[in-house]
């Protein structure tokens, strides 16, 4: 069940992306694709219980390993399932602001509109990536100390988190966009770990020995 969340989150996060506000005219294309922005919210908002529910599963075999730091890797999805709910409450006000906009355009509704693309941004891949990020760390730490998985995978999830992260870091202090070859490059490995990770779970699940281990302790 854990493994299917992760490839539900991933579909669903495929399909949260909205192309038309990307657009430099965003505003007088939204009432045209308004589906676009009906489905992304949808999506998003599908997000929700996929990150939540990955957690939920995993957290009573982590536990028994290292209780802290599993209870913070839950916290932190918890977290990021707020960020997740604001991007979702964000898409209908622009759908607001292209009607606005369609009735007779003014200055104010571009900035407006600029206001909240950048506040979406922030959000979903400032305040939500580093929200998932933190979590992720403790996740694989647990997963790398108790070999529940093979050690690669666990390191390659420690490292792809917090490339994920430097992203994040570089979209908040303006050094890259998002929809950029840069921030897409540098969120790769950690897309590819959690599609690899997600297979390896539906497929072998937890190693039983170490969980066992992790039983007895």
């Amino acid at each position: 069940m854990a493994g299917a969340l992760v490839i539900v989150g991933m579909i669903a996060g495929m399909l949260s992306v909205v192309p038309v506000i990307e657009e430099s005219n965003y505003l007088a294309l939204i009432p045209a694709h308004k589906n676009q922005i009906i489905v992304g919210a949808v999506s998003q908002f599908i997000m929700i219980p996929a990150y939540v529910g990955f957690a939920l599963y995993l957290y009573p075999t982590l536990r028994k390993v290292n209780e802290a730091l599993s209870l913070g890797f839950l916290g932190f999805r918890l977290i990021a399932a707020t960020f997740h709910f604001i991007g979702v409450i964000l898409l209908p006000l622009f759908l607001v602001l292209g009607q606005e906009f369609a009735q007779g355009g003014a200055a104010h509704l571009e900035t407006m509109g600029d206001l909240l693309r950048t506040a979406r941004d922030f959000v979903n891949h400032v305040a939500l990536i580093i929200s998932l990020g933190l979590g992720d760390l403790l996740l694989f730490g647990i997963l790398y100390r108790s070999r529940l998985v093979p050690r690669w995978l666990s390191a390659w999830g420690l490292l792809g988190a917090g490339s994920a992260m430097l992203a994040s870091f570089l979209v908040l202090v303006g050094l890259t966009d998002v929809v950029t070859p840069v921030y897409l490059a540098i969120n790769a490995p950690l897309a590819l770990q959690s599609l690899v990770l997600a297979i390896w779970l539906i497929a072998k699940g937890l190693d039983p020995a170490r969980e066992q281990e992790a039983q007895r302790v």
